[in-house]
C-alpha cells in the first residue's frame, strides 16, 4: 500500500476503478474559542471585516479532522477516500466540532 491516500469529493477517482469498499471513515476535531480572541472578534464584528482568528481556528480544525480521517483510512489499508465531506456543529457555547468523513476504498492496480 502506498503511503499517500487519494482523497476526492466525488464518488470515484478519475482514471481509476474501485475494487473494494472498505467502509466509512471519519475524523473530528473540537475547538473552543479563547476568551481574549472572543473579545477581539466581538469588536471586529461591530466594525466589520473578516473574523480571521475564527477562520484560522476552523482551518486548524479542518486540517486535524482531515488528518484523522486519512489515518483511519490507512489503518483499513485504503488507497483512497471518496465522497469526502466536511460538517461542523456547535457542541456548546464557544466550542465547535469539525468532522471530515468519506468512504475508504481499495483501487484496482
Amino acid at each position: 500500500m502506498s503511503e499517500e491516500i487519494i482523497a476526492v469529493n466525488t464518488d470515484y477517482v478519475p482514471g481509476m476503478e474501485i475494487e473494494k469498499v472498505l467502509g466509512i471513515v471519519w475524523g473530528s476535531s473540537i475547538r473552543a474559542k479563547h476568551v481574549g480572541k472572543d473579545i477581539k472578534m466581538a469588536f471586529k464584528h461591530l466594525v466589520g471585516g473578516e473574523l480571521t482568528d475564527y477562520a484560522d481556528m476552523l482551518e486548524e480544525a479542518r486540517k486535524m479532522a482531515f488528518k484523522r480521517m486519512i489515518e483511519k483510512a490507512k489503518a483499513l489499508g485504503a488507497d483512497a477516500v471518496v465522497n469526502v465531506r466536511f460538517t461542523t456543529s456547535s457542541i456548546m457555547s464557544g466550542a465547535a466540532e469539525m468532522v471530515a468523513y468519506g468512504t475508504a476504498v481499495k483501487l484496482k492496480k
